[in-house]
Parts: structure tokens; C-alpha cells; sequence
């Protein structure tokens, strides 16, 4: 195929670089308590996350340009390196951090297979999906091995443990499906084979159903499994329609854990207010409704579908990490795109992103 190529989607682009400037500034917000505490430091964090946002700007950038159509020849290989590293993490060769088995240590670093996993599994259903498109109204020929598949790389990411990550992986197979043409049918009965599943997989796992409780009512739990919603909850609260002002949180001075990981929104809502919560929730809708326009104009069914699950990855992330900090969902363990602190979260994403904006560049419209 001879594609001719036009300019990149550039409201995409300047949504997610502001996401990222936004999520520099709060990693340094929410972090520097804790560094300086712990490493004598204030920038300790910051600086890492630095360091990554320039690499990953720079892959970014080398993405953008070269032929995407090259990401088919590599989609399989890349699958299987995908579910081989998820079977070594959860080996003694994995780095255990908190009950937890989900990195390897390299050196000062740590590289987690689960988010490589996430960019492989949307290339390789991309694939697959674009290759089998007369299929797909068959749930036997053309959706069970998808469906296979899934619940492999899944139940390879429960092992570590991670709920979360799964089920982001899951729900963006799931939207690829129906942008791949798969009936109404067969989807109603994937998605309550899947709510049966997560069902299961909370039910069998102790330490989840005592979050599904405390969810349920967070204040009769406050000093254990209660406290992290309860805390993120006063955060945005105190932050009020304008917030408490940069750097001013009273929540990261060790009230909140995971300040500048899974529950960085709960600061930007503290040190930032409504607004401030308004403006990043409006640009990741900004980017969503972005990434699938260049899924609707992409030039055949791999790009499209591609797309349309890269976008899905990071937008799903995004709307279940602000659900867990606003106490709409149990807590899950999920970081939030482009803002939370983590080199391999935010390197991955923004490979994501130079994928979109690749695909944009051929897009049938202007």
C-alpha cells in the first residue's frame, strides 16, 4: 500500500505534551515531602521522571516518523516477548515491592512487562482482528482465539498481582471487537463472561473483597483499608473550586499514600482545586475524541483498529484511575497517563501517542 503522508494531528499532540507538563509539575508537588525524606532530596523524584519524559519525548519523536504498516511485521514477535517477560516476573528474577512481583530491577531502574504487554497486545489484536474482518460475526472462527489470548496475557498480569492492568487490557480488547464489526451478541456475553470473571478473581483474593467492602463504606474502615479513599477524598475536598495553591498540599505530608503514583489527581485536586481537575479531565477527553478521529480516518482496518485500541488504552486508564481517587471505584492500583510518576508508564504512553500521531499523518481526510 502507497500512502501519501500530511501533517500530524497537532491538537493530539499539544494535549498530551500538556498532560505531561502538567504531570511534571505535580510530580514534583506531590513528591518532594517524601524525597527529601527519604533521599535527601526534593527533586529526587522529579528528576527521574525528567530523565524518562526526554526519552520518551525522543522515541516519541522517532516514531512519528517512520511507516507504521512496519508494525505488522513486528506485532507477533513483540506478543510473545510480551507473555514470556510476564512469565519471568512473577519468577525469582521479578522484584517483589509491596506483596507485588511486577518489575524487573535494572540497576537504578525497574521496567515493568505489563506495560510493554498493553502496546503488544493492541498491535497484535490490530493484526489479527484486520486480518480475519470476514470472521469476526463468528464468535467460534473469529472471536473465541481473541478472547483465548486475552485471558492468557491476563491471567499472566493476575499472577503479579495487578486487577487493574488487566482489566484495562480486557476492556480495550473489548472496544477493539466492536470497532472490528463483532455483533452485539457475542459482546453482551463477553461482558458478563468478564464481569463474572473480575467477580471471581475479587471474590478468591482476600485483601480485594476488603476493598469492595470498604468501598462500599469507607468511613467504618477508616484505619486500614478505608484510609486511602478517605484521605484522597478530604484532598479534594479541601481543594475547593480553586484549590490550596501549588505546593501547598496537606495531604503529602505523609496523610495520602501513593501521593505521586496512583493518587497524584488527589493532590492536583488539593494544591489546584475544581479547575485544575476540570482542565486535565478535559484534556484527556480533548485527546480521546482526537485519537478516535484518526481511527475513523485511518487509511485501512490495521491502522483503524490500532488506533482506535492505542487510544482506548490510555483514555480507559486515565477514566479508571480518577473513578479510584474519587472513591467511584474501588481501589485498584492504576496510575494515571502522562501524570503519574513512573519511567516505564510514561515511556510506553508516549509510544502510544507517537503511534497515534504516525497514523495520523495518513489519515484519508484532512
Amino acid at each position: 500500500m502507497r500512502l501519501t503522508k500530511g501533517p500530524l494531528d497537532l491538537i493530539l499532540l499539544i494535549s498530551a505534551l500538556t498532560l505531561l507538563g502538567i504531570g511534571l509539575v505535580m510530580v514534583f508537588s506531590s513528591s518532594a515531602v517524601t524525597a527529601n525524606l527519604n533521599y535527601g532530596d526534593s527533586l529526587y523524584f522529579f528528576k527521574k521522571q525528567a530523565i524518562w519524559a526526554v526519552i520518551s519525548l525522543t522515541v516519541m519523536i522517532i516514531l512519528i516518523n517512520f511507516n507504521f504498516l512496519v508494525l505488522r511485521d513486528v506485532a507477533v514477535p513483540l506478543m510473545l516477548l510480551a507473555i514470556l517477560l510476564l512469565v519471568l516476573v512473577v519468577t525469582p528474577l521479578g522484584t517483589d515491592v509491596k506483596g507485588s512481583s511486577r518489575w524487573f530491577a535494572l540497576g537504578p531502574m525497574r521496567f515493568s512487562p505489563s506495560e510493554l504487554a498493553k502496546v503488544a497486545m493492541v498491535m497484535f489484536m490490530a493484526k489479527a482482528m484486520a486480518m480475519k474482518t470476514s470472521k469476526i460475526s463468528s464468535f467460534t472462527a473469529g472471536i473465541l482465539p481473541f478472547l483465548l489470548m486475552v485471558a492468557l496475557v491476563c491471567g499472566l498480569i493476575m499472577l503479579q498481582p495487578d486487577l487493574g492492568t488487566a482489566f484495562t487490557i480486557a476492556a480495550t480488547v473489548f472496544f477493539m471487537l466492536l470497532v472490528a464489526g463483532a455483533r452485539w451478541s457475542h459482546l453482551g456475553l463477553i461482558m458478563l463472561s468478564g464481569l463474572g470473571a473480575v467477580g471471581a478473581a475479587i471474590a478468591i483474593a482476600p485483601y480485594r473483597m476488603e476493598r469492595v467492602v470498604a468501598f462500599l463504606n469507607p468511613w467504618k474502615y477508616a484505619s486500614d483499608e478505608g484510609f486511602q479513599t478517605i484521605q484522597s477524598l478530604y484532598a479534594l475536598g479541601s481543594g475547593g473550586l480553586f484549590g490550596m495553591g501549588l505546593g501547598r498540599s496537606r495531604q503529602k505530608f505523609f496523610y495520602l499514600p501513593e501521593q505521586h503514583t496512583d493518587f497524584i489527581f488527589a493532590i492536583l485536586g488539593e494544591e489546584l482545586g475544581f479547575i485544575g481537575c476540570t482542565a486535565v479531565v478535559a484534556l484527556f477527553l480533548l485527546f480521546a475524541w482526537r485519537g478516535y478521529k484518526i481511527a475513523l480516518n485511518a487509511p485501512d482496518d490495521f491502522s483503524r483498529l490500532l488506533a482506535a485500541g492505542l487510544t482506548t488504552t490510555i483514555v480507559f486508564q486515565a477514566m479508571v484511575n480518577i473513578a479510584v481517587v474519587t472513591g467511584t471505584l474501588p481501589v485498584t492500583g492504576i496510575t494515571l497517563p502522562l501524570i503519574s510518576y513512573g519511567g516505564t508508564s510514561l515511556l510506553f504512553t508516549m509510544i502510544m501517542v507517537g503511534l497515534l500521531l504516525n497514523i495520523s499523518r495518513y489519515s484519508t481526510h484532512t
